[in-house]
């Protein structure tokens, strides 16, 4: 397996399902957030967590990291924010350290209507089922995956001016409801 496609595998998950979750948009909506879900963090003080000076950052939900970790599957970060996801998102939602899809400088201009994220990320996935959370989604993604990909994904198209939903979220738990021992 080429180590840059998923090689990190946390024990007891390497067949469990990936969620690929895409930071802008998905977990920094274009908006700010109407109404909050918010509960406060487990003794985070984001006054301290906040050296960035990235005023976006309080459209945050710290509790999509629970939401998300409830999922049961294996989280990866799939944005350009890469490592910087893990130093910045990560402590705001809660979430562990999680591994991190590395963008290729040299992967060329992807087809015609196809999101330049999907090959590499099916590439990643490497015959898993892949869930990926993302506001750049389209029917042309979802067509390629679906020609090139073994087994079962679900490409979840997050509004970007909401940010992750519930409806989202119940999205994504009918799926990995309906995913078979023979996906797993």
């Amino acid at each position: 397996m080429d180590p840059r496609y998923g090689s990190s595998v946390i024990a007891g998950r390497a067949k469990s399902p990936l969620i690929f979750v895409d930071v802008d948009g998905p977990l920094i909506p274009f908006r700010a957030r109407r109404v909050s879900r918010q509960r406060p963090s487990r003794g985070a003080d984001v006054r301290q967590l906040d050296r960035t000076g990235n005023p976006l950052l309080d459209r945050l939900e710290p509790d999509d990291g629970r939401m998300l970790l409830a999922l049961g599957c294996q989280l990866v970060w799939a944005t350009t924010w890469m490592a910087e996801a893990n130093e910045v998102i990560s402590p705001r939602l809660g979430l562990p350290d999680l591994p991190v899809v590395e963008w290729p400088d040299d992967d060329g201009d992807p087809e015609h209507g196809l999101h330049w994220k999907t090959a590499f990320l099916t590439r990643w996935a490497a015959g898993r089922p892949f869930v990926w959370l993302d506001d750049e989604i389209g029917d042309a993604d979802r067509r390629w995956v679906a020609a090139h990909h073994p087994v079962r994904a679900l490409l979840q198209r997050v509004d970007p001016y909401v940010g992750l939903a519930e409806a989202d979220f119940s999205a994504v738990r009918r799926w990995i409801g309906q995913i078979g021992a023979t996906d797993r």
